[in-house]
């Protein structure tokens, strides 16, 4: 069943209404994470659950999801309608252990973060991000692994050293 005419809202009447620029909207409908359609004059149109979706698109990604990862969840959806409460809670719940495990990992990283932020050199000692043996400060001072040295030909040459 098609929407009825008052149901299609214009790219511009969706922009307003999503916080989104019409670009982001056109980029998200390329993706196929949203559906248009168009009047007989030819202008893009969509029916008025894509505000739900949009908002959901926005969400997620606020929150660390990739472009992938609301496409596979988004392709679970209705296409035609809004979801129910029930999927959005069911799709919700599939996330619940990926972003714990990202929190997690960005708490490890802020702790990490903590011991060499005042120099950054990165190449203390005590780094656990880069430089965890201090293998670069043979190379000279700074970030040598940030200015481009390759980790393995610090390590290949430290290995020769020993011999």
């Amino acid at each position: 069943m098609a929407p009825a005419k008052n149901d299609l809202l214009t790219i511009g009447e969706v922009a307003a209404r999503s916080g989104l620029a019409p670009s982001a909207i056109r980029f998200y409908e390329a993706e196929g994470l949203i559906r248009a359609a168009r009047s007989p004059g030819g202008q893009r149109v969509f029916p008025r659950h894509v505000l739900r979706r949009l908002a959901f698109i926005a969400s997620a990604q606020r929150v660390g999801l990739t472009l992938r990862e609301i496409s596979d969840a988004l392709a679970d959806l209705p296409p035609d309608r809004a979801p129910t409460k029930a999927a959005w809670a069911r799709l919700s719940r599939t996330w619940q252990r990926s972003l714990d495990d990202r929190i997690d990992e960005l708490e490890r990283l802020r702790e990490a973060l903590t011991s060499c932020i005042g120099c950054g050199c990165l190449s203390l000692a005590t780094c656990r991000l880069f430089n965890t043996d201090d293998a670069a400060a043979a190379r000279g001072a700074g970030a040598r692994y940030l200015l481009g040295d390759d980790p393995e030909d610090v390590i290949g040459r430290l290995d020769k050293d020993d011999r």
